[in-house]
């Protein structure tokens, strides 16, 4: 199909150029001041720490070198032919590409040799004392894969544009991503990304928290135990379902470039680790029962999490599946149906209220005298209803009438009786 032919994006996001050339900034510097803050005593915004690091205070070639060990042996363990082979949706062009589901592989090997080098000598708290410097060094990473992939892109087959990044505008494309499933051979330059080096990179970062605080204080609190068991929890959960973000936007919709680069390699590992880096300085007691609260709530977040995405997906997969088959459905134009009722006839996105509940529940550990370890659940919170948003537009072009017809009868978007 010749380019000129694909349509171009008429509907920019994120403020179109102007925000997409914004947030080019404003994205790595979130990260650098929040990181910054959290070394502090005082953990505040208001009290900022001043002068600014210098950039060869962050440059560290080692640190450079590590990160992209950390990546490569990714990569390597992704292209190992351990696990099935599973097709992904249906493309523009009516193909679908296929997937090789071995995270859980490669998430078990990776503990392996992290144990096996810890017990031969390797300081992991190394991370906590180099913690800018990584930040840094993956921040370069993501900014050259991102130009990469735009020249990449460049010279793709019109088929393998992304729908919302074919703008035509330089800045906006490199930002929301101009291919959609950039490939080298069969190596998927996003699903790879999109758990492998970043979530076992925030599971690794954790770790190390927990290990510098054990340094420091003779054993781990038990508020570094929560943190860390909370989130270990959800990243091997992200493994054992890996073939399901398969049918995630990311997946199926957003192309491939700054946005989710920076977001798998720099924002996720970084900033999602931002409670337990908090905990280092700032120590934290929790009695037993507060602390059986919290795994409470977070018990909660996460079965409404996992048991509404597994009956999403089995009814993508199999609408003929037991456990999903005697589900309501409402009839659409495209011959797929959609769930209106289980979870789905609860709130209309019941996996984001989930995830917003454990994400709160990741940051109780930390106590209530600073905001710094709740921003990731404010920022998961905007995330969410942003996405909502663009969901919910997607939706009402694709199904129409019968999308209505769902909101009508669903009309609570993520918080029953609230939004």
């Amino acid at each position: 199909m010749d380019r000129h032919k694909i349509p171009r994006t008429k509907e920019m996001e994120f403020g179109g150029v102007l925000g997409a050339a914004c947030l080019l900034i404003l994205l790595p510097a979130t990260v650098f001041v929040l990181l910054l803050t959290c070394g502090t005593e005082q953990a505040s915004l208001l009290n900022f720490p001043l002068p600014l690091p210098t950039l060869r205070s962050l440059w560290n070639p080692q640190d450079f070198v590590l990160v992209l060990a950390w990546v490569a042996l990714q990569a390597l363990l992704y292209m190992l032919p351990l696990g099935k082979v599973t097709e992904g949706t249906v493309l523009r062009d009516k193909s679908r590409l296929t997937y090789r589901i071995n995270g859980i592989h490669a998430m078990w090997i990776t503990a392996l040799l992290v144990g096996v080098s810890m017990a031969a000598g390797l300081r992991l708290s190394y991370v906590y004392d180099h913690l800018l410097q990584l930040a840094f060094s993956a921040s370069v990473l993501a900014f050259g894969l991102s130009i990469l992939l735009y020249l990449k892109a460049l010279i793709a087959p019109g088929t393998a544009l992304a729908p919302g990044g074919n703008s035509g505008n330089p800045i906006y494309d490199f930002f929301i991503g101009h291919e959609l499933n950039p490939r080298i051979g069969t190596f998927d330059l996003k699903f790879f990304c999109e758990l492998r080096p970043g979530l076992l990179g925030w599971a690794l970062i954790n770790m190390g928290m927990l290990v510098k605080e054990t340094e420091l204080r003779g054993n781990p609190s038990l508020a570094m135990i929560l943190v860390n068991a909370f989130q270990l929890l959800y990243v091997v959960d992200a493994f054992w379902n890996e073939e399901a973000i398969l049918t995630t936007m990311d997946i199926v919709h957003e192309g491939f470039g700054f946005m989710l680069a920076f977001g798998d390699l720099a924002w996720v590992p970084f900033l999602y680790s931002l409670q337990s880096y908090f905990l280092v300085t700032h120590p934290q007691k929790l009695s037993l029962p507060i602390a059986g609260g919290i795994i409470l709530l977070n018990g909660l977040g996460y079965s409404v999490f996992r048991s509404a995405n597994s009956q999403k997906n089995t009814f993508r997969r199999n609408p003929a599946d037991p456990k999903v088959a005697g589900l309501k459905t409402i009839p659409t134009a495209t011959g797929r149906r959609l769930l209106v009722s289980g979870w789905w006839g609860f709130v209309r996105h019941p996996n984001y209220l989930g995830d917003l509940v454990m994400a709160f529940a990741w940051s109780l550990p930390c106590g209530i005298s600073h905001i710094l370890p709740y921003f990731y659940v404010l920022y998961f919170t905007l995330l969410l209803i942003h996405r909502e948003a663009r969901d919910e537009h997607q939706c009402l072009r694709k199904y129409g009438l019968a999308w209505q017809e769902y909101c009508r009868r669903v009309p609570y978007r993520i918080f029953p009786y609230l939004y």
